[in-house]
């Protein structure tokens, strides 16, 4: 009686996986996403240019395909610098909240900016471009506008920055995060030197070679793993937290890489009493938020001025003004630390802040409307406020496109 019983669990157990892995793969497009990388000389890790990239983000809720352009970004193609010249061009860079690899490019708020002040600014005539790629913060960027950005002259470069981006100007973090050596970036990085100088460093096209060792993961977790990846029903059941392999306790893979960050010259003191528990704790539960800080964000929050310095440098010689985008959620309350921090770096270099936050709640916009279900991203509704964000700011600030 008791196999039998047993029998009857197991069979209705396949049915329900059965039932749901059709019906998962009927209303799902597709499983996993394809976003193709190339590495460029000085300018590091991009999408490669002019292919079909498909994008799943990891809760799947959202699924979108669309191509790179000619120069790696999920943009329309670059106007001609003769166009740019006619009247207002704005260069906006950044990470994934420009890149928005989740929405189409016709939804984007660099090109619902456009749309919305050739009707409210004809005068000025406004054409925008992006470049803007996940994962990177400002000094990763800096390239972006040396190589691209720069040869359409634009009379303002506005910096899309969110919280993530004090994670992602730091080489300590980003190397323990991608498991990269942090001598051997895929991306423009920083360093500080024997004079306690901070000077950029190039990206390494030799840095697939020296990735940090990667440790074993137990059978299934790895199985797990691996049947996320190739079923619908697998994954939903993964992101709605109905299952759940992950190890228990610290990750062990990161802090054998922290060991070894930490017998770097550049890193000993940095990590000193300091190890993230996991990947996911290293990015989402970092500490710029709390008043004071380890010295790894502590030198985190030292290189995103120095970024941001850079770029306030760049736009002042080629006679361009500098803003800043502070991208909602999680950025742009007053009294934040994450805003805070930002709002003083930008102060100190005279460089203007648009808070789309402020915006939302200035016009009695549901504050996380503009988001993805269970994604911090914008949706379109979100590029939307975004955009017209930054044409109140425009109508308000008409004499930069002067």
């Amino acid at each position: 009686m008791a196999a039998w019983n047993a029998l009857l669990v197991i069979s209705v157990l396949i049915l329900i996986a059965l039932a749901g892995e059709m019906y998962f793969r009927l209303t799902r497009p597709f499983l996993n996403g394809d976003i193709p990388f190339q590495f460029v000389d000085g300018v590091g890790l991009i999408r490669k240019p002019n292919s079909e990239l498909r994008y799943a983000n990891w809760y799947a809720d959202n699924w979108s395909v669309s191509r790179s352009n000619s120069l790696g970004f999920l943009d329309r193609e670059p106007i001609s610098p003769e166009r740019a010249a006619e009247g207002c061009h704005i260069a906006f860079i950044g990470d994934s909240y420009v890149e928005a690899a989740d929405v189409p490019i016709s939804d984007k708020f660099q090109a619902r900016l456009e749309e919305m002040a050739a009707r409210e600014l004809p005068h000025l005539d406004i054409t925008t471009q992006a470049y803007g790629l996940s994962g990177t913060g400002q000094i990763n960027q800096l390239p972006y506008y040396d190589e691209y950005a720069r040869r359409l002259n634009p009379k303002v470069v506005a910096l899309v920055f969110y919280f993530n981006d004090f994670f992602n100007n730091s080489t300590a973090l980003q190397s323990l995060y991608l498991g990269v050596d942090p001598d051997r970036m895929p991306f423009m990085s920083a360093q500080t030197d024997e004079h306690g100088v901070v000077k950029l460093r190039p990206p390494d096209p030799e840095y697939e070679r020296f990735l940090l060792p990667r440790l074993p993961q137990s059978w299934h977790y790895s199985a797990w793993n691996l049947l996320t990846r190739v079923s619908y029903f697998a994954r939903w059941l993964d992101v709605k937290g109905l299952i759940w392999s992950a190890p228990a306790g610290p990750d062990p893979e990161v802090a054998a890489w922290g060991n070894i960050i930490a017998e770097r010259p550049c890193c000993a003191m940095l990590l000193d009493g300091w190890r993230p528990n996991t990947r996911h704790h290293l990015e989402l539960a970092q500490p710029f938020k709390e008043e004071r800080l380890p010295p790894v964000h502590e030198e985190a929050l030292a290189y995103t001025a120095f970024g941001v310095e850079q770029f306030k440098r760049r736009a002042d010689r080629d006679g361009a003004t500098l803003a800043i985008l502070a991208a909602h959620p999680h950025m742009g309350r007053r009294g934040d630390f994450h805003f805070d921090r930002l709002s003083a770096i930008a102060e100190t270099y005279g460089i203007p802040v648009i808070s789309q936050y402020d915006y939302i709640v200035g016009q009695g916009y549901d504050d996380w409307g503009g988001r993805w279900r269970g994604d911090a991203h914008w949706n379109a509704t979100g590029h939307q406020w975004a955009a017209e964000a930054l044409l109140e700011w425009l109508k308000a600030n008409q004499d930069v496109c002067d």
